[in-house]
């Protein structure tokens, strides 16, 4: 015969087995279940532990008690989550997917790929359109122009309240307190620029992106190097771009020249960014590395087969698509708390850095 606490433990699984309670739902308040299964407050709190201890339900202070199991396992439908990626065509995109898919094929979950295009409308309509259709079961998401303020914000607030885990890569909105898996990019600035100081170059220009957190922190990191050094901060040898500028940087080949004049060595916000300004030197009749060593961040294949090899700060990325993926699937299927990690860079070198004399 089931025990009293018992009769509650198991309507709450059949009402999400069915489909009448969904993840994100609250349950009936405890007096409300008092008086519908006619028991006292201590045996619908039993039931609440019970439930909690399987990871069914959690307590929320001041607000009831809610549903965070994943109903689609629960009632045999297949696990979707959505991957929420900026462009389909960076270099570090299909890296990335790689380690996702391993670990979802593995788990027998579906992927669900999205494009933003780096545009917080196009992430917006997305965000929307999850809430409405309620069709995915967690987000993987890569932040759009993170450095800028965006309107979406609420958009992601209402995603986490209806239990629906969302999880950033790359880089992450400041204004949320939701993890993130991402490379440590202050780290990767400082490794950059602390190498060229090392190679004995004193006048260090930068590239940076200006619309996302990475940029900024690998400008920071930059500095951090500098300053270490005692090496003096030029911001006329700074460079800010955007998405857009980034992109089209050969059309702006004489700004680029004009910027970097006096200086032996730049650091570059990425690969992609490294690649261009070797080809826009070159094309002005000077010489990577005698005229100017370059570094770039990400060690993508775009350094790999650079007309001059690059030296470029590692961005291990399919460890962290696998990672991001291990982390939500343990928050849907298992309850677990996903936390922050920031993976440590480490330099790679190739030919495009020339050795004034070591410091």
């Amino acid at each position: 015969m089931q025990k009293k606490y018992e009769r509650i433990v198991s309507w709450v699984q059949e009402e999400i087995t069915k489909g009448s309670l969904h993840r994100g739902d609250k349950l009936p308040s405890e007096n409300d279940l008092m008086d519908c299964f006619g028991v006292s407050r201590q045996t619908v709190r039993r039931a609440m532990e019970e439930l909690t201890e399987k990871g069914v339900v959690e307590g929320r202070r001041g607000s009831g008690t809610y549903v965070t199991v994943n109903t689609r396992r629960y009632a045999g439908k297949e696990i979707r989550i959505a991957v929420m990626l900026t462009y389909v065509d960076t270099y570090i995109f299909p890296s990335i997917i790689k380690g996702i898919e391993s670990v979802f094929s593995r788990e027998g979950c579906t992927l669900q790929i999205a494009m933003t295009d780096n545009a917080v409308e196009k992430e917006r309509m997305l965000l929307k359109e999850f809430i409405h259709n309620q069709s995915v079961d967690g987000i993987i998401a890569e932040t759009v122009k993170s450095a800028l303020p965006n309107p979406n914000m609420e958009l992601y607030r209402e995603v986490e309240n209806m239990g629906i885990p969302v999880l950033f890569v790359n880089s992450y909105y400041k204004e949320l307190d939701i993890p993130h898996i991402s490379m440590d990019d202050r780290k990767a600035g400082y490794l950059a620029a602390k190498h060229l100081a090392e190679c004995g170059h004193t006048h260090i220009g930068g590239i940076f992106k200006a619309d996302d957190g990475q940029g900024h922190l690998r400008y920071a990191g930059y500095t951090d190097a500098l300053m270490e050094q005692e090496i003096k901060i030029r911001g006329d040898q700074i460079i800010w771009i955007d998405s857009e500028e980034l992109r089209t940087m050969e059309d702006e080949s004489s700004k680029f020249l004009k910027r970097l004049k006096g200086c032996t060595a730049c650091v570059c916000y990425n690969d992609e960014t490294a690649y261009k300004l070797v080809g826009i030197y070159q094309k002005a009749g000077r010489r990577v590395p005698n005229d100017l060593s370059v570094v770039g961040i990400d060690n993508s294949g775009l350094a790999k087969f650079c007309p001059v090899p690059l030296t470029s700060v590692e961005n291990p990325v399919e460890e962290l698509g696998r990672t991001a993926a291990e982390r939500i699937i343990g928050k849907i299927l298992k309850n677990e708390e996903m936390e922050t990690l920031e993976f440590t860079p480490k330099l790679i070198m190739r030919n495009s850095v020339q050795v004034i004399h070591e410091i």
